[in-house]
């Protein structure tokens, strides 16, 4: 295979951090090639560890991609709201695109981009990582041997850690629907996506339940300061106390989420970031408006019927799942990477453990690089196309819309 050569667009945590390591990692395979980020101590620290000289460097992707094509492919790293031009720009363009989730928090604009690609005869990746995990990949392995006969219901959990949703979600990028999407596209267009792969339908129709209930005004204890850092009362019994989660949690390293607040990410820096920055507000007196719990219920077209459950109030960022079949029931553990299979029959049960990696998503954001750059590279099918993600996007958002309206939505109906 030839050396697959990318544009990037975006150079934060997953475009500058995550999906661009595969570069580092396997430079014989993959290049970056030219990088367009407004940041301009972001877009220099990315070029110098990529070798991307000045000259192909751009504030804007306006102005890389008026350049003629130099690249195989372009990773579509921006804001929520701000995928569809590039995304479509760089198509027109003649690159294939990988395209960070979700495509867009608008209908039309997901359904355009998918018919894009499809006029365009381009590859269009959603980086729906999940389908390439060790351990949704081994699920959807055991339902297509039959190993516990026909499926017919789905138990989804999606436990967001109370930590992530705090940065994530209240404090950070993520916090509020009209600047970015509903919760339910941003975080759990995931988890759609792998219900409606390991179904194995189409979705027929969709109700859900959720509230923003907990990080809000009414909820601040009495006294609490807008930032932490203003000698807020509560500081040594609160959860959410934004020096300590910053400098002490492992996940702040570990993910990455200490350098959304700063980079470098010394102490000096890291406390002089949270002053007066998002990421030190008081959790309690932030502008989220997305729902902190969420459940969807799901009825697919071959009778399959799925819950899916989201919260924030938990200790782990984990994802936990039962799939029960006509002859027996799996029960798994992401995080854990354990399976455990019981046999109706037999009675016998059946534990497998996975090496799923602690970084990732448990691995899976390397893996879908892998396939990306063989796709690009050598015109291999993927394990997901543009069409695919249309559709478990739309149910993200037909979900929303049952929240909001407390009704059962028909798919097909919603989709025109």
């Amino acid at each position: 295979m030839k050396k697959v050569t990318s544009i990037l667009i975006g150079a934060g945590i997953r475009g500058g951090y995550v999906y661009s390591q595969y570069a580092l990692d396997h430079p014989d395979e993959f290049q970056v090639v030219a990088v367009a980020e407004p940041d301009k101590e972001r877009r220099e620290l990315f070029a110098a560890k990529h070798h991307i000289p000045a000259e192909l460097c751009f504030e804007s992707y306006e102005e890389l991609l008026k350049k003629e094509k130099m690249a195989d492919c372009a990773m579509v790293c921006t804001q929520d709201k701000m995928h569809y031009e590039p995304v479509v720009m760089a198509m027109e363009k003649g690159y294939h695109v990988l395209c960070e989730k979700p495509m867009s928090p608008d209908k039309k604009e997901i359904i355009k981009m998918g018919e894009m690609a499809k006029k365009y005869n381009r590859i269009l990746s959603v980086c729906h990582v999940l389908r390439y995990s060790p351990f949704f990949s081994k699920l959807k392995e055991l339902l297509e041997a039959g190993r516990i006969g026909r499926l017919m219901t789905i138990q989804h959990m999606e436990e967001v850690g109370y930590w992530h949703h705090a940065h994530s979600f209240v404090r950070g990028n993520w916090r509020n629907s009209e600047e970015s999407s509903p919760m339910i596209l941003q975080k759990c267009c995931h988890d759609m996506d792998i219900m409606l792969w390991l179904a194995d339908s189409s979705c027929e129709s969709i109700s859900s339940f959720g509230e923003l209930s907990y990080f809000k005004e009414e909820n601040a204890p009495e006294g609490a300061t807008a930032y932490c850092l203003d000698g807020c009362p509560h500081r040594e019994e609160c959860a959410f106390y934004a020096p300590r989660f910053y400098l002490e949690h492992p996940k702040a390293i570990e993910d990455g989420l200490v350098y959304a607040v700063t980079d470098p990410a010394d102490t000096p820096h890291v406390l002089e970031a949270l002053e007066k920055g998002p990421y030190g507000r008081c959790v309690f007196h932030c502008d989220n408006t997305v729902v902190d719990h969420q459940t969807v219920d799901i009825k697919f077209e071959n009778q399959v019927t799925a819950s899916f459950l989201m919260t924030a109030f938990t200790n782990q960022c984990a994802r936990r799942i039962r799939l029960m079949g006509t002859k027996g029931e799996i029960k798994g553990d992401m995080d854990a990477g354990i399976i455990e299979l019981t046999d109706f029959v037999s009675g016998n049960q059946e534990k497998i453990q996975l090496h799923t990696p602690a970084k990732g998503h448990n691995g899976s954001d390397m893996s879908m690089m892998h396939d990306f750059v063989r796709m690009v590279g050598e015109g291999k099918k993927g394990k997901t196309d543009a069409s695919v993600s249309v559709e478990s996007h739309l149910m993200a958002l037909a979900a929303e819309e049952a929240r909001k309206t407390e009704q059962v939505i028909e798919f097909r109906g919603f989709c025109k």
